[in-house]
């Protein structure tokens, strides 16, 4: 992969909801069929500029999201195309009736953009993190579940998603990420994991953020000689079983790592894939059964071992360094 930067940035400020609006914005401005939709998000969601250059293209609900849903249904049914903007933890809570049974069951063709997801309202704590909503949507018949690593990715989605012919759940961070690819001149494919890194050691599959820890374990790794292969699942549903297999048997060790619930979400996925196929030794690294504490992202993934330093050991341990 040529485009991956192994190595962290440190001077991305952009978040990646001004990525999903910047790319809204200019894909609206040719295609009239793009609507937004926010649940007095629009400010959360950095939609204020679409909403001035393109008010006809923008709807505001209020705080309703069940309404929110059922309208974004009405409109894909219409034959628009909408995007939904709103909070993940309520998103993916409050609607979730909708998002079954008009969106998914009935299949409209909607766009559900799960903003400010994970651990990333900080200390606003446990009614405001979103670490169950993988697990909820991605068990919805019908639902595809996504969730982009950078910047970069997420424009390549945002572009992929416009004419893509089934409902979507996708969930992004509040907070700009270090970047994970060099620029977004690559191929991207929706169902298709990825490969940053190259090694046969031990694979660390990841989506979202915890893409670059998993980026930043495998250069920290490398330094004691152990060569670990770097899986980017940014899509949940459908899950790229082929590629999962893959490294099950080339690497015969597993890590999953993830901004969610260790029950239901990516790890889960995985290990529903790898034990019916090719069993190997695994690992799943994310927030336990217990309302994840407040505080910052990095704190918080510190607290509970999503790092390089605790992902390098157990990735040693695995393998008996």
């Amino acid at each position: 992969m040529n485009n991956v930067a192994l190595k962290a940035s440190t001077g991305n400020k952009i978040a990646n909801r001004k990525v999903i609006s910047d790319t809204l914005l200019e894909l609206a401005k040719v295609n009239k069929d793009i609507f937004v939709l926010t649940s007095d998000s629009r400010g959360s969601a950095s939609m204020v500029p679409f909403a001035e250059a393109l008010p006809d293209q923008l709807i505001e609900v209020g705080i309703a999201e069940q309404n929110l849903v059922g309208i974004s249904a009405g409109l894909a049914a219409s034959g628009k195309k909408p995007f939904v903007a709103s909070p993940a933890c309520f998103l993916s809570m409050r609607s979730i009736e909708q998002i079954k049974v008009d969106v998914a069951y009935s299949r409209t063709n909607v766009r559900l953009i799960g903003i400010s997801g994970g651990v990333s309202y900080g200390a606003l704590g446990m009614s405001h993190h979103s670490v169950q909503d993988l697990a909820v949507t991605r068990a919805i018949p019908g639902l595809h579940v996504m969730m982009p690593a950078d910047r970069h990715e997420t424009k390549k989605m945002i572009e992929a998603l416009v004419d893509y012919d089934t409902p979507v759940y996708l969930r992004i961070g509040r907070n700009p990420v270090e970047d994970c690819y060099l620029n977004h001149d690559y191929d991207f494919e929706i169902g298709k994991a990825v490969t940053m890194n190259e090694g046969n050691d031990v694979t660390i599959i990841a989506a979202g953020e915890t893409v670059r820890v998993a980026l930043d374990t495998a250069e920290a790794l490398q330094n004691d000689g152990i060569h670990t292969r770097v899986l980017n699942m940014h899509t949940i549903k459908p899950l790229d079983e082929a590629a999962i297999i893959k490294v099950a048997q080339e690497t015969g060790r597993i890590i999953t790592l993830e901004e969610h619930s260790v029950y239901g979400g990516l790890g889960a996925a995985v290990s529903e894939v790898v034990s019916q196929n090719h069993p190997v030794p695994m690992e799943i690294i994310g927030i336990p059964d217990e309302p994840a504490i407040t505080g910052k992202t990095p704190e918080v993934f510190n607290h509970y071992g999503i790092s390089a330093d605790n992902v390098s050991k157990i990735a040693k341990q695995m393998i008996g360094y």
